[in-house]
């Protein structure tokens, strides 16, 4: 699938098709109380409302090879107030697979102490049916102006999460309205920060590697006898 065009924006508008809010969760580590959006209980395969997660419950959800990675991302959760960050699958109540990335941050009391953690889930494997609606046509307005810098931080979303290009603008699109920034103006300030993040030796040689010898996977049209 190709990057994201000006004339996918335009058909989205055009069409009226719906912004797909992001599933979202919210964990407080003194009581292990989980909270999560309607999207969070369809995407486990429950209607809103229809349980209340806990610990307990989510770890059933999850695949039986991936069980024992979330216990210990919880037991570190709840020994170091860290954030709640994997990737995993989770099984819904049909039975389908999801293979799922959970990115998340801390956040705190109103004296300043780390109380919880909260984020959303990025579907990996699911079939992005809209990017964006009318509430959000302000930030689609200005795309152009501001190509370039979302186009950086959907690469780097793309390499690191393994997402696809109109995943990575649909999540940018919903973390503007979360924050109430312009998508533009999110994306510079990933930009300006993203040198602070150590690249691990291993992986810089791997893209070492592919910078010098992609060429040779280049078919070349064959050159014409004189």
């Amino acid at each position: 699938m190709g990057p994201l065009t000006e004339d996918d924006i335009h058909q989205v508008l055009s069409t009226g098709s719906a912004f797909r809010p992001v599933a979202t969760f919210r964990f407080y580590f003194t009581d292990e109380h989980w909270e999560w959006s309607d999207e969070a209980a369809i995407l486990h395969g429950y209607q809103p409302g229809e349980v209340v997660p806990t610990t307990d419950l989510l770890t059933r959800h999850k695949h039986p090879e991936d069980r024992a990675r979330f216990e210990g991302t919880v037991a570190e959760m709840l020994a170091h107030r860290t954030p709640f960050s994997s990737r995993h699958r989770i099984i819904d109540t049909r039975g389908k697979v999801h293979s799922v990335a959970v990115i998340a941050k801390t956040f705190a009391d109103a004296e300043g102490t780390v109380i919880g953690t909260e984020g959303f889930y990025l579907d990996l494997d699911e079939h992005i049916e809209s990017l964006v609606n009318p509430r959000i046509e302000e930030h689609v307005q200005r795309f152009r102006s501001g190509r370039a810098v979302i186009e950086q931080v959907k690469g780097m979303m793309m390499l690191v999460y393994g997402i696809s290009d109109e995943r990575a603008f649909e999540v940018l699109t919903w973390r503007s309205q979360e924050e109430n920034v312009k998508v533009t103006d999110l994306c510079a300030a990933i930009c300006a920060r993203v040198g602070e993040i150590a690249i691990a030796a291993d992986n810089r040689r791997a893209f070492d590697q592919l910078l010098l010898t992609s060429h040779l996977e280049i078919t070349r049209p064959e050159t014409a006898p004189d």
